[in-house]
């Protein structure tokens, strides 16, 4: 069934890094899910409404509110089309993590919602009239929400998008908390003990526990999340593979949605090395870059390769803050000697939370430098590390 609504409405479906094709997969999702959650809607608020179930019927509510997330969904992904203008020269593709972030308090605005009308039916039980019915119905929900779950989780993970995982793991609660009304509808009949406001509130529990790490996985690329890992090791390979280039670091990646990134990234060549070679590698690794999807931005670092006592005073450096911690490293390292004592000046990049303070992180370095160089002064600045570089290639496995 999905691959047949993903082949008549998407089209060139496979091309997922198309923004139009994106945009395509995001309103596909948005439009079976309003279709969907208007017809459960209404069945499950007619057998609440005869039945007098409060978990029934705010299971109804709850499908109600899916349908207001879908519609959110889908002028996410419509806004997201919109390219650049004046007032956002970096387009519009963040409305999508928008879209995903309202998705996910709306799960918690219907967890709490839950919770109240549960706890009023503890402490005020009435009777559920039963009818197989309304197992029908919530038995056609769970199959319905279970279809529903498998098709957003399936387009989610094909365009990498945040909405579409948030709303897959709404319908996942809903499953679940549609499973635990038919379970308690089911005990409260053959067995005379009523459960609806105590099962109502189990399922509230679990939305908000859901919801809260929704919200949390919604806010992390509008707050600045960290480049993954394998991408910024692909980025150090590409960029060290090619002739000339002795080092990279100080990469900052910008996400402004989906097809949206851009970084910059300072590189080492040698000092010696013809500027016009050197600026000419750097636009071919820019160029490159472009041409896979990511907007590069590289600053040239020249370091010079003729002076020996450069070079081993950058290794000697290089040693030591690694044995102060594995995680620091230096860059940027020039010397300036004078009669009776030589400036060694470069930057160390510390990791987040960092457990020393800047002077005391520059005093461990200065002290140990002078160990075996009594006449060098340390000048240092200390950087932050927004995306950490490794300093050898990872192993292949």
């Amino acid at each position: 069934m999905t691959k047949v609504l993903i082949d008549l409405f998407v089209k060139d479906n496979k091309n997922v890094q198309d923004t139009a094709v994106r945009a395509a997969y995001g309103k596909l999702s948005g439009w079976v899910g309003i279709m969907c959650n208007v017809l459960l809607c209404v069945g499950k608020f007619l057998v609440g409404f005869i039945s007098g179930s409060v978990s029934i019927t705010a299971d109804a509510a709850n499908n109600l509110a899916d349908a207001s997330s879908s519609i959110i969904s889908l002028l996410g992904f419509k806004l997201s089309e919109q390219g650049a203008d004046e007032e956002h020269p970096y387009g519009h593709a963040r409305y999508e993590y928008i879209s995903g972030f309202i998705i996910a308090v709306l799960v918690l605005v219907i967890g709490f919602e839950l919770l109240k009308g549960s706890i009023d039916k503890v402490l005020h039980p009435s009777e559920v009239e039963f009818s197989w019915i309304t197992v029908g119905v919530l038995a056609a929900s769970i199959i319905v929400k279970l279809w529903m779950m498998l098709f957003n989780t399936k387009i989610g993970k094909l365009i990498d998008s945040q909405a579409l995982t948030a709303t897959a793991a709404d319908s996942r609660n809903d499953c679940i908390s549609t499973f635990v009304v038919l379970i308690a509808a089911l005990i409260s009949h053959f067995a005379s003990v009523e459960l609806d406001g105590w099962m109502g509130i189990l399922v509230a529990v679990f939305i908000l526990y859901s919801g809260i790490g929704l919200v949390k996985e919604a806010m992390s690329p509008l707050l600045g999340k960290a480049p993954a890992p394998e991408m910024v090791e692909d980025i150090r390979r590409r960029i060290m593979s090619y002739d000339g280039v002795l080092g990279t670091h100080d990469l900052m990646v910008h996400d402004y949605g989906p097809g949206r990134v851009f970084a910059s990234v300072h590189v080492e060549m040698a000092a010696e090395a013809d500027v016009l070679e050197s600026h000419d590698i750097i636009d071919n690794i820019e160029h490159d870059f472009l041409q896979s999807g990511l907007n590069l931005v590289i600053h040239f670092d020249p370091i010079v390769t003729s002076d020996s006592a450069v070079g081993d005073t950058r290794r000697e450096i290089a040693e030591i803050v690694e044995r102060i911690d594995e995680r620091l490293s230096i860059h940027d390292l020039r010397m300036v000697p004078g009669p009776t004592h030589t400036n060694v000046i470069f930057d160390c990049v510390v990791p987040p939370k960092f457990g020393m303070d800047e002077s005391e992180l520059k005093a461990e370095i200065f002290r140990f430098v002078q160990l075996d160089h009594p006449d060098y002064i340390c000048v240092i600045t200390v950087e932050q590390s927004y995306a950490p570089i490794p300093k050898k290639p990872q192993s292949q496995t």
